[in-house]
C-alpha cells in the first residue's frame, strides 16, 4: 500500500529520511529530482491520488481524511526523519505532524516548510472559491495568482485536462480547511519563501506553532522561487537537514 504513496530517491545509508509533500496540483517527481543534490537525506516523495502513477484515483474530500489515510497506509521510517512541504504541502506536513503528536507517535526532527503563511491565519480570497470555477477559469486563475504552470500546458487542451483534476481536488482540500486550536509542536521549523510571495512577518507568524526555534530563509522570486533559483534553496535545505544533530534519535509527542 505504501508504494502507491511514496516515490523514493537513491538510497542514502545512514541518512535521515526526508518526506516531501508537493504543492497544489503537484507531483512527487518534482521533489525527487532534488535527491542528487541533497546527500544529507534519503528522499521520499509523497504521491497523492490523482497524479503520476496514481492518476485516476479519487482525491480525499478533506485534509483531515487525507492525513488519516496517509498515516494509516504509510509506515513511516524509524527516526530520524524530517518533513518538507511546499505551499499546500506545507499545510499537509504540519497537519501530519499534529496527528502524529496526538497519537503519541515519533515526530519529525524538523519541519521544513515553504511558500505558505501560518495556518491560523484564514487564507480567503475575494470571489468564488477556486475549486468551484469552470476548468479553464480555474487554470487561468491559479496561473495568474501563483504561476508555476508551464506555458506549454496552458497552450495544450490535452495537458490542461490532465492537470485540472488534481488542481481542483487540491484547492478543495485547501479551501475547505479550518485550523483547529492546539498546543504548539515540540519541533523546530525552518521556513523558506520567495521575497515576492510572502513577507517575513507573514512567515514569522509560524512561531505560534512551535515551542522550538523558528528559522526563516527568504530567496529572490515568487511563489515558485525554488524553481527559479534552485541552488541556494537546496543549500538551505541541506543546512536545515544537518541541524539538530542531538535530536536525530527522534522526537516524541509530549
Amino acid at each position: 500500500m505504501s508504494s502507491r504513496w511514496l516515490l523514493a530517491g537513491p538510497p542514502r545509508p545512514g541518512a535521515p529520511t526526508l518526506y516531501c509533500f508537493a504543492h497544489g496540483g503537484g507531483s512527487a517527481a518534482e521533489y525527487i529530482r532534488w535527491a542528487r543534490d541533497t546527500p544529507a537525506a534519503q528522499l521520499q516523495g509523497v504521491q497523492l491520488p490523482g497524479r503520476g502513477s496514481r492518476y485516476g484515483e479519487p482525491m480525499f474530500a478533506s485534509l483531515e481524511a487525507l492525513v488519516a489515510a496517509f498515516l494509516d497506509q504509510v509506515p513511516l521510517s524509524e527516526p530520524p526523519f524530517a518533513f518538507f512541504g511546499h505551499s499546500l504541502g506545507s499545510l499537509i506536513a504540519y497537519e501530519v505532524t499534529r496527528a502524529l503528536r496526538d497519537a503519541g507517535r515519533p515526530l519529525p526532527y524538523r519541519l521544513i516548510l515553504s511558500g505558505y503563511p501560518a495556518p491560523h491565519h484564514r487564507h480567503v480570497r475575494a470571489g468564488d472559491p477556486l475549486h468551484r470555477l469552470p476548468d479553464d477559469e480555474l487554470i487561468e486563475r491559479v496561473a495568474k495568482i501563483h504561476g508555476g504552470i508551464p506555458q506549454e500546458v496552458l497552450d495544450s487542451a490535452e495537458l490542461r485536462e490532465l492537470i485540472v483534476g488534481p488542481l481542483r481536488d487540491d484547492y478543495r482540500v485547501l479551501e475547505t480547511y479550518t485550523w483547529r486550536e492546539a498546543e504548539p509542536l515540540p519541533v523546530p521549523i525552518t521556513l523558506l519563501g520567495g521575497s515576492a510571495d510572502h513577507t517575513r512577518e507573514e512567515l514569522g507568524a509560524w512561531q505560534k506553532h512551535t515551542t522550538e526555534e523558528l528559522t526563516i530563509r527568504q530567496f529572490w522570486g515568487g511563489h515558485f522561487y525554488l524553481r527559479e533559483h534552485p541552488a541556494p534553496v537546496l543549500r538551505a535545505l541541506e543546512d536545515a537537514l544537518r541541524a539538530d544533530a542531538g535530536a536525530r534519535a527522534g522526537r516524541t509527542a509530549h
